[in-house]
């Protein structure tokens, strides 16, 4: 089989769309499989050649305005590759796969890891629609998109290419009880609901420190809010990470205070470190959690029960491991090789219903 994904870019710069694609891809050669992706580049391509996974470049536009600048590029790359399978991570890319798909016999899949967007929606001209949870799921049904067309392959990132094993990584040495975040500094990820809760228990836990792991548009206006508080020199801004992880094996709570979320990577990285997790009960992340057995769930944007469940935890030795050992049971299925196990069972439904029809 011979598979071509589709991405903006492969940068290694925290971008969770990125990551699942680049860990599915490197699966997927490592079975025996023909893989190529085309994007419009980054660090990923040193890893993507350890695993024999062809890059074609080609700068995929976001505005989907925009996508017919690109058209004989793409037929360039999909007759060059002959791909039996074009899976889209982006609506750009299902744009141009559709158009141009013609006499070609590939399927076309698509993968929905960010529903709250507005043309998520155009992701359902794919032959296969796979949503990263069942809220994404749900919701895709609810715009239109056929029950049949949809399949959820939850994320997951234990076994991820692009780490090194967690026993060969070297924790950091953080400030204890060190509570931390690895996000995107956005208003969506809750950073001023985590900031806000965690001023509200500073005087209480006077040894607590607050570590932002991450990049984003709103990292100025959070940092203007943390200089604010008389504890600003307890909160890090950290920026991004290539190993998040040398941070969560050192980390006593971590927080996920998004508001929208239709998966969240970085809660699969923060169960196998085995942190003491307190996250939003939003969207995909109970799902993520076991419905909670794995890690407090409380109100998205409720402030005050999200500095509450932190108290808990820092008072008490006893909760605060038992919650991290509650965090590292039912792993497995958040390995990478899951999600390719099933991504492939969806790919060989497709191309089995398109081989009917085509013979019908």
């Amino acid at each position: 089989m011979r598979i071509l994904h589709v991405l903006n870019h492969v940068q290694d710069i925290g971008n969770g769309i990125v990551n699942a694609a680049i860990d599915l891809a490197c699966c997927q050669a490592q079975a025996g499989f023909e893989v190529a992706i085309a994007s419009s580049g980054g660090e990923y391509e040193s890893l993507m050649k350890q695993y024999q996974i062809r890059h074609f470049t080609i700068a995929i536009p976001r505005s989907p305005l925009k996508v017919i600048n690109n058209t004989q590029l793409f037929r360039e790359i999909t007759q060059a590759f002959s791909p039996d399978v074009v899976h889209t991570h982006m609506v750009t890319g299902v744009i141009l796969a559709k158009l141009l798909r013609g006499n070609s016999s590939y399927v076309l899949i698509s993968t929905v890891h960010n529903e709250w967007q507005f043309h998520a929606t155009l992701m359902g001209i794919a032959d296969r629609v796979i949503a990263v949870s069942r809220s994404v799921a749900r919701s895709m049904q609810r715009r239109g998109i056929p029950v049949r067309k949809l399949h959820v392959v939850a994320n997951g990132t234990i076994g991820s290419p692009r780490h090194p094993p967690l026993d060969r990584i070297k924790p950091l040495p953080l400030q204890h009880p060190a509570i931390t975040t690895v996000a995107g500094l956005c208003h969506r990820k809750g950073i001023h609901d985590l900031l806000e809760a965690f001023v509200q228990i500073a005087d209480e836990h006077p040894t607590a420190h607050l570590y932002l792991v991450g990049n984003g548009p709103h990292r100025a206006a959070f940092e203007r809010q943390a200089q604010k508080s008389p504890h600003r020199q307890r909160i890090h801004f950290e920026g991004f990470q290539t190993e998040p992880q040398r941070y969560l094996l050192s980390t006593d709570v971590f927080v996920l205070a998004s508001r929208q979320e239709p998966f969240g990577l970085a809660l699969s990285e923060a169960r196998e470190a085995g942190c003491a997790i307190v996250a939003s009960d939003v969207d995909g992340i109970p799902e993520v959690l076991d419905g909670g057995n794995a890690g407090q769930l409380v109100r998205s944007g409720d402030v005050g029960a999200l500095s509450e469940a932190l108290s808990s935890l820092l008072q008490c030795h006893e909760d605060l491991e038992a919650w991290k050992l509650r965090a590292q049971t039912n792993l497995d299925w958040l390995r990478v090789e899951r999600v390719h196990q099933e991504t492939l069972g969806v790919y060989q439904a497709a191309i089995v219903e398109m081989t009917r029809t085509v013979c019908a």
